[in-house]
């Protein structure tokens, strides 16, 4: 079994699907794996570390799909619109691949990789269940992010995060507000936390009230009905336009007092709801940031202009894309442990086993045999639904 690494081609993309250091895992299990020159180049890993754990290096990308079983990427057709074109010609009927794919928000690029015949795999679809956890590239990116994005804001802001004492008086402590105690979230406050500044956070969902406070933050609780905020894999629901009217009267107050907002509440497959508008912005003291982790989805803030940094009623509005490929060495660290053991799930002593009982492989799977397979795809693409599922390689 051949395991392919890609070097990336999406514009500021700067990791790397597989570091050096998770080759001897894959090799127990039957496999070995060839790199694209230069691949871990971006993300702080040489070829000649690749090389060092018994990875063959070709200076050829065709070269990698010709010989490859199974080709592993950060970035799929979906997640790489313009550039991941190219590659769609190069891929071989019944090849194995492996990467980010958009698949909820860009259909037309699944139904061109299912075009080419290849078994194609999202990881941004893995499940979360406990089983699954070690594979969850949306946990392992988002931490990044949430670590990024603080430091961002930290950088942007003419005050320092933490209280001082001085024979020059004393400093008051940076107000930081945290929107969505998702991963990216709880990592966000755990490092405002970290930097001395005074952590507030609010979530739909009551559940996290704890792990908002075991983090030394205070939980904002507004007087909103919450029942039906969670889906049964732990995200936040997407609510009617009334909910969101009213969270977004009840949060100016808290917003308008805050000297920096790290929003980062984002539905899996659905554009990002509005929480900060532009009144709310005007609210908040010159020289304020907010920091939108939902840019890529639109964004939480309505000012937010995805991929740009802009500055309005006196607030500078961060709209980040992409922010975990800024911190490429250890985001490319983890993203690789979840490929490698994902792949180390699909295969047993050197073969592919595909299970499509198995809840990890049945919903990470998008295309099979030419065809769309993921249920919740083809009901999107209006195609009907499959009867029966088949066990094999």
């Amino acid at each position: 079994m051949k395991v392919g690494v890609l070097r990336e081609t999406y514009p500021g993309e700067h990791r790397v699907a597989m570091i050096p250091s998770v080759i001897d895992s894959l090799k127990k299990g039957g496999m070995t794996v060839l790199v694209e020159a230069g691949a871990g180049v971006e993300s702080g890993y040489p070829d000649s570390e690749y090389s060092n754990k018994g990875a063959q290096i070709v200076s050829s990308r065709g070269q990698v799909f010709q010989e490859a079983d199974c080709i592993v990427q950060v970035r799929l057709l979906g997640a790489n619109p313009q550039e991941g074109k190219a590659d769609l010609k190069a891929y071989r009927k019944g090849q194995m691949v492996i990467g980010t794919a958009e698949a909820l928000t860009d259909l037309a690029s699944v139904q061109e990789l299912a075009a080419c015949g290849v078994t194609a795999f999202a990881m941004e679809l893995m499940p979360r269940i406990t089983r699954a956890q070690s594979m969850d590239i949306l946990s392992s990116m988002g931490t990044v992010a949430g670590y990024k994005a603080v430091l961002l804001a930290a950088n942007s802001l003419p005050k320092m995060f933490p209280m001082l004492m001085t024979a020059a008086g004393t400093v008051t402590p940076a107000k930081v507000l945290i929107i969505g105690a998702g991963v990216a979230g709880l990592q966000a406050i755990s490092v405002a936390r970290r930097l001395g500044a005074a952590v507030e956070a609010y979530d739909i969902r009551p559940a996290v009230k704890e792990q908002i406070l075991s983090l030394g933050a205070k939980f904002v609780e507004l007087p909103l009905e919450t029942g039906e905020t969670e889906d049964k894999g732990g995200y936040a629901k997407a609510q009617d336009e009334a909910f969101y009217k009213k969270q977004r009267e009840l949060l100016k107050q808290v917003i308008s007092t805050s000297d920096v907002v790290i929003s980062t509440a984002a539905v899996p497959g659905k554009k990002a709801p509005i929480l900060i508008t532009e009144d709310m912005v005007s609210g908040m003291a010159p020289g304020s940031v907010i920091v939108d982790l939902a840019a890529e989805r639109g964004g939480n803030c309505e000012l937010t202009k995805p991929g740009q940094t802009i500055v309005l009623h006196g607030v500078t509005i961060h709209g980040p894309e992409n922010l975990s490929a800024t911190v490429p060495f250890h985001a490319s660290q983890m993203y690789a442990k979840n490929i490698a053991t994902f792949l180390l799930h699909l295969v047993k002593k050197g073969e592919v086993k595909l299970d499509m009982n198995d809840e990890i492989t049945k919903e990470t799977m998008m295309t099979r045999g030419g065809e769309v397979v993921l249920p919740r795809l083809r009901e999107a693409l209006g195609l009907p639904a499959k009867t029966g599922e088949s066990t094999g390689s």
